[in-house]
């Protein structure tokens, strides 16, 4: 959520903003909703001043014997009173008509982030590694996994409808072993802290870290008014909800391998075949929580983590530097991860690393304490995948295809697989 104040100060600045992104200007409504609810909260504290010195009035004239007066006096005051329950519901609905405003425009993007309308104003920042060279043809992960006999939507489709996978025995373990290693990498050698966390959320955890209320239809609600999260973000960077940090101990790095749940509400008609658009997948989360002066840097050091993943992997992939007309709601900058797929022929996005400034730490009222002055602001958050688990299976299955219809082990991941070093048919 961005900083009312900030807004009145620079409206013609939000409205820039808002442009890149391909969005309607905001500014004039958010001040004039301000103004109207500033006025309420004036004439509020006018009624309370008056009511106050009517009070003490009172009592000088009782002093003085100066019963008609004092009876005046209560009058004017039982007035105000009397009128007070309707200014104050007055500016309950001018504030939360404001908040729900606020709540639903998007970040500002950073300066150095590029203008575009879509994907095709993203940048390559790098490039690693090279694409495969075989004598043999590509194939699909689905075409691959179904041939192995270990990957199964027909059944997935029984069990739970479309965009569900039933997967067995190596290929099971091979998805079990990617998730291990990525979050013993990221707990290992690059500091972070495991969580195990709920996969259920209140709003308030979802309004948090900007899920809602805009984006209430990707979501799956349970039948007590709980979300299941679309991404572990939700839970690890609501952990300091409503807390001051000391500015010593940041910045706090946490990781958690969760499945994740989206309704791709979205997604009608798109990746309908295979596992790459999934309602329920695993997804190991890196989450970062910083002070304002440290969190671009923080930004690339979450992306080298993930990218890190990929290396180690053997795959070949892209950084791609996200413009503004693609980058997330709640994002300031944002670096997407996108692995080469053989089978397809492409590049698919497999992490997205987004630095959001005090966006979330505004929303969620997390703040930290300055060294030096001791003054509170508002908690920088970082969020990124490291990596998603079920499109880097798809990434291994499609890169490590032997002619045979056997699949490779990458080296990385021997350890998680009992000694099993390929994948070969039933």
């Amino acid at each position: 959520m961005l900083d009312i104040k900030w807004i009145r100060e620079n409206p013609q600045a939000l409205d820039a903003a808002l442009a890149k992104r391909g969005a309607e200007p905001q500014a004039a409504s958010l001040v004039a909703l301000d103004e109207k609810r500033r006025a309420v909260i004036a004439r509020l504290q006018d009624m309370q001043s008056r009511r106050n010195a009517a009070s003490k009035e009172i009592g000088a004239a009782m002093a003085q014997k100066n019963m008609e007066l004092a009876e005046k006096l209560k009058a004017e005051v039982a007035t105000i009173k009397d009128a007070m329950p309707a200014a104050e519901q007055e500016e309950r609905e001018a504030s939360a008509a404001l908040d729900d405003m606020l709540s639903r425009i998007p970040n500002v993007p950073h300066a150095d982030v590029p203008v575009g309308e879509d994907e095709g104003g993203n940048i390559v920042a790098r490039v690693v590694g090279e694409k495969p060279r075989w004598n043999h043809p590509a194939k699909e992960h689905f075409e691959i996994g179904e041939a192995l006999g270990y990957m199964d939507f027909d059944r997935a489709a029984k069990l739970s409808g479309s965009r569900f996978t039933v997967l067995t025995s190596q290929i099971a373990r091979l998805e079990r072993a990617l998730g291990q290693f990525m979050i013993d990498l990221h707990t290992g050698e690059h500091g972070y802290t495991e969580v195990s966390s709920p996969l259920m959320v209140r709003d308030e955890a979802m309004f948090g870290t900007g899920q809602l209320p805009k984006f209430s239809e990707d979501l799956f609600k349970t039948t007590d008014g709980r979300w299941l999260i679309p991404t572990a973000e939700v839970t690890l960077t609501n952990l300091v909800a409503n807390e001051i940090l000391d500015q010593e101990k940041l910045p706090l790095r946490f990781t958690a391998l969760t499945p994740s749940f989206r309704s791709e509400a979205g997604s009608a008609g798109r990746d309908t075949r295979g596992m790459l658009r999934q309602h329920q997948f695993w997804k190991c989360e890196l989450v970062s929580i910083t002070d304002q002066e440290s969190s671009m840097d923080e930004h690339e050091r979450m992306t080298a983590c993930a990218e890190e993943v990929l290396k180690r992997l053997g795959l070949h992939f892209r950084t791609m530097t996200l413009c503004t007309g693609d980058m997330g709601f709640g994002a300031q900058k944002t670096y997407d991860l996108e692995v080469w797929l053989p089978g397809q022929n492409t590049y698919r996005e497999i992490s997205s690393c987004s630095v959001c400034g005090d966006f979330q730490g505004r929303r969620m009222n997390a703040r930290y304490r300055g060294k030096e002055d001791k003054a509170t602001r508002f908690v920088h958050t970082l969020n990124g995948s490291g990596t998603a688990v079920g499109r880097c299976l798809i990434a291994v299955l499609e890169n490590y295809l032997n002619e045979d219809g056997s699949v490779t082990i990458p080296d990385v991941l021997l350890p998680y697989m009992g000694g099993l070093t390929r994948i070969e048919k039933a």
